[in-house]
């Protein structure tokens, strides 16, 4: 269970193959492209792509903060799953599935702890509305790229 309660997820029905899916989302490069929190990331410590242990640098935004993150892949699974973890602090996870010649892909993130010092400048409840819209903002993206139509 998520700490604090902080956890959430959304589904999309896009019209490509789950590989091409895969490969649009674990592609960290991109993820300035889906994200409104993450402006650009990049792959660190030598690694170059999606795999289990890779680590990546993403610099992120929220009105006036800035901060950066060194997340680390836990799941590289083409077709199927792309998981990272934030530290000790959050779980990102996207999952396709496919369905009706397309895939399913399913974006969800849990709060694995919650620091005092957040729960103050950012209350669970609120940092959960938030990424939520942002979840449901970043899978819209990924269909209008995966479709050609953004």
């Amino acid at each position: 269970m998520a700490a604090a309660g902080c956890e959430g997820r959304a589904t999309v029905y896009i019209e490509a193959a789950p590989e091409k899916v895969y490969d649009m989302v674990s592609d960290v490069t991109r993820m300035g492209e889906w994200s409104p929190e993450t402006h650009t990331a990049k792959w660190i410590d030598g690694a170059t792509g999606p795999a289990a242990g890779a680590r990546f640098r993403g610099s992120n935004k929220k009105g006036i903060m800035r901060w950066s993150t060194k997340p680390t892949v836990t799941v590289a699974d083409p077709g199927r799953e792309f998981t990272f973890d934030v530290g000790k602090d959050t779980r990102w996870s996207y999952r396709m599935t496919p369905k009706d010649g397309g895939t399913e892909l399913t974006e969800s993130f849990e709060a694995l702890r919650y620091l005092w010092f957040l729960k103050v400048i950012l209350p669970p409840k609120r940092r959960t509305r938030d990424l939520q819209r942002g979840i449901e903002s970043s899978l819209q993206r990924i269909k209008a790229a995966a479709e050609g139509s953004a």
